[in-house]
């Protein structure tokens, strides 16, 4: 359990450094570490997550650090997609959810590698931005993840933000995507959550958040995102190595038994 609560910590830590890989992070933590079955995982790191970035977004709120137009544009839209995201993920079983989560987890690799646009030079349509936070909120209902690690490239990348307005934009428009899809897996009728672990996680990672975001005030931002997306690249492969097999097994061949004829 040690390892669960490091875990937590350093969940905490990549989204007070980053605004993002929060939800990244605990997936795998609670369903390799803690042991919880996958969908269960999915529910309540929706939980976690948005408790922790709701808590992170304040010191940004009040440094005035957060881009509230982005916010709405981005978080309203995405809230939508992650209803319909959720009501998705009950028709797929947890070993796929998580291929997809591997997935992403390298694609979202690639993005945070990517040198972000000279400042203004970036023009992106709101349109643009609500089509983008509607497909992250998909995303999110999905597998069970923020998009924090979407949400800050199509900020800074396609929107033109610095880093010091994304990660707060990003950690705002998390909590939205959160709360949206752990409600929408409450009324499918989710299995008992763990209560006492999603408050555990979230007192953890949000202590650890505050200081990431100490921290990431003194850090060159490059060399931080590049840090990270090689954890992602190593936590993807894993996750598919160790998920790929139980999906592609053929299903049990279940014998039929003639019956007798009837005399």
């Amino acid at each position: 359990m040690i390892l669960a609560w490091i875990g937590a910590a350093l969940i905490g830590l990549s989204l007070g450094l980053l605004g993002s890989g929060g939800s990244i992070l605990t997936v795998p933590v609670l369903v390799y570490l803690v042991g919880e079955p996958e969908k269960l995982a999915i529910t309540e790191s929706l939980a976690i997550v948005g408790l922790i970035s709701l808590f992170g977004a304040v010191p940004y709120a009040r440094r005035r650090q957060i881009d509230w137009r982005r916010v709405v544009l981005f978080g309203l839209p995405g809230m939508l997609g992650t209803a319909a995201g959720s009501a998705l993920s009950a028709h797929l079983s947890g070993g796929t959810q998580l291929l997809i989560f591997a997935a992403v987890m390298l694609l979202a690799a690639t993005l945070m590698v990517r040198p972000p646009p000279a400042p203004g030079t970036a023009v992106h349509p709101a349109w643009l931005t609500a089509l983008e936070g509607a497909g992250v909120g998909i995303l999110t209902g999905v597998v069970g993840v923020g998009g924090g690690f979407l949400i800050v490239p199509a900020l800074v990348l396609l929107g033109g933000l610095p880093m010091s307005l994304a990660v707060g934009t990003s950690l705002s428009i998390i909590s939205l995507n959160s709360a949206a899809g752990f409600l929408k897996h409450l009324e499918q009728g989710s299995a008992a959550l763990h209560w006492a672990l999603i408050a555990l996680f979230a007192v953890i990672g949000v202590a650890g958040s505050q200081v990431g975001a100490r921290i990431g005030r003194h850090l060159p931002q490059v060399t931080l995102r590049r840090g990270f997306a090689a954890f992602l690249v190593v936590m993807g492969l894993y996750v598919l190595g160790t998920n790929v097999p139980t999906v592609l097994k053929p299903p049990p061949v279940v014998e039929s038994r003639a019956h007798p004829p009837v005399r």
